[in-house]
């Protein structure tokens, strides 16, 4: 319609904001027929017939075509989740194929059954502000070729923060060693090393589960300060027996210090032996409840690229939307993590990091219209490795570049101007007062990469934020070049990270 209404007087603008103008359709209906009835009408130039006539024209598209019915969906409104009772066999079912692990994930607010959902959401927002602020300072650390985690010689002696690192938003239950002890292990596509807490502790934060002791376990091995694993380590160091050690430092001081060795992990009934981890017995600052980290991350000591051999590099999970589902969400490891109806998008290389999964967004639709202001240039990864836009499962609110979210932003309030408006809330600077409703009706958001268009829910970006009724648009803009997509926008995707072919892939409604 644009093409077709391409004069300076009924621009695409016009059509975009029809629906504020149908109040003028009886008067341009009364106007059309008095010009056609009128005798002077063959004296009119044609142009202001044409005017005329294309005005009724464009006025009638709007009413008939209702483009309310094309440019929005409903959201039904949901109250702040409950922390869901944990309910975690270790004698699940047998794995039937030795290629294949599939498990469940649960939601670290599961860990504080004792929180308010209100507290818990806090809780939510300060471990993200932790997590965007590490990830910018890893990015800005690597743009300027500093060692991210302290020299090979030596360990840094960080000052912690006291804060709880947002090292990851979702656990599972596997079991460390031989035989294995089963433990909550946070997995986290922003992190490559897998570390547990290990005794005897130096210093250890408090975790559900006993601490792991590796002399109780059959398979346990340090690996020497020799071999490859170690040097693949971005901060490494040796005891005097020969072993290496490890070190996994974090943006706001956070740290875990161990040995580093080889371990068998076991996913329900499945074991994966020789997994290169960090057995910490010095961990401060870090999250409370887990014992330690399963790396999803794309760098080499990653547990998929660890296991590549064997599980070809790919794995999947779907995040359930919690305010509306009580089932777990899930994570599988192999060939069938990778469905047949994912729609891929290229990953990019960052020469400087390799943690990260780059992709390329190229736009966002508010509406049914691409936001003005909003290019591929804003999220372009340059060459020296500045910018860019990751996908990361640990990050609950997705961080867009300054301008593009303000952008964003405000097309988003012109599509909800029918909503009432409420105060700001935390990070969140558009807000609704939703109370007494069931359901509304809100804009369509979609984001654009490259070769896939993800149209996200309504639920995946205005999200509830007390039990009063106040909901907001759950995007925030961030001062660093380098945006986020995060796991509130992924929810109910099931997202394919294929390392082999160097795509990641989303498919809708991916839980079932």
């Amino acid at each position: 319609m644009g093409h077709f209404l391409k004069t300076p007087r009924f621009s695409s603008h016009y059509i975009m904001s029809c629906h504020h103008r149908r109040n003028v359709v009886p008067f341009l209906f009364l106007l059309l027929l008095l010009t056609l009835l009128s005798d002077s009408v063959c004296e009119m130039e044609g142009r202001i017939k044409n005017g005329i006539l294309l005005s009724f024209l464009v006025v009638f598209l709007c009413v008939s075509a209702d483009p309310f019915q094309f440019l929005t969906q409903t959201l039904v409104l949901n109250s702040l989740p409950h922390p869901p009772t944990l309910s975690w066999p270790e004698s699940e079912s047998i794995e039937t194929d030795p290629e294949t692990l599939s498990v469940h994930l649960h939601h670290i607010d599961a860990l504080s059954s004792n929180k308010s959902p209100e507290q818990l959401f806090h809780l939510r927002l300060q471990r993200d502000a932790a997590r965007v602020k590490s990830f910018t300072s890893i990015a800005a650390k690597a743009l300027n070729g500093t060692q991210i985690t302290g020299s090979r010689s030596g360990f840094s002696s960080s000052v912690i923060s006291g804060l709880a690192q947002g090292s990851g938003e979702y656990f599972t239950r596997l079991g460390v060693g031989t035989p294995p002890r089963f433990v909550y292990m946070v997995l986290d596509t922003g992190s490559d090393v897998v570390w547990l807490q290990c005794a005897p502790c130096t210093k250890c934060y408090s975790q559900t589960d006993p601490v792991f002791d590796p002399m109780k376990s059959k398979s346990f091995a340090g690996i020497p300060c020799s071999s490859p694993l170690c040097r693949r380590l971005d901060s490494s160091g040796c005891n005097k027996k020969n072993v290496c050690q490890y070190q996994v430092s974090y943006g706001d001081g956070s740290f875990t210090v161990g040995d580093f060795s080889t371990e068998t992990l076991t996913f329900r009934r499945t074991g994966v032996e020789s997994v290169a981890l960090g057995c910490g017995h010095d961990n401060e600052g870090l999250f409370r409840g887990a014992a330690g980290l399963l790396g999803l991350g794309r760098g080499g000591l990653s547990f998929p690229s660890q296991t590549g051999n064997r599980f070809n590099q790919k794995f999947s999970y779907c995040l359930v939307d919690r305010t509306a589902s009580a089932k777990p969400s899930s994570v599988v490891f192999g060939d069938s993590a990778v469905s047949r109806t994912a729609r891929f998008t290229p990953l990019i290389k960052n020469p400087k990091l390799d943690t990260f999964y780059y992709v390329e967004l190229i736009g966002i639709s508010v509406g049914g219209s691409p936001v003005r202001g909003i290019s591929a240039s804003l999220f372009r990864l340059d060459p020296t490795g500045d910018g860019g836009v990751i996908i990361d499962s640990g990050t609950s609110v997705t961080r867009l570049t300054r301008p593009a979210y303000v952008a964003l932003r405000n097309a988003f309030r012109v599509g909800a101007s029918h909503l009432k408006r409420a105060p700001d809330f935390s990070l969140f600077d558009t807000c609704f007062d939703l109370s007494g409703l069931d359901q509304v009706k809100v804009p369509t958001v979609v984001l654009h990469f490259r070769g896939v268009d993800v149209s996200l829910p309504a639920s995946n970006y205005l999200i509830p934020v007390d039990s009063s009724g106040s909901f907001c648009f759950a995007f925030a803009g961030t001062m660093s070049e380098l945006s986020i997509i995060g796991n509130i926008q992924q929810q109910g995707f099931r997202v394919v990270y294929d390392l082999a072919g160097s795509r990641v892939g989303f498919v809708p409604r991916g839980c079932a």
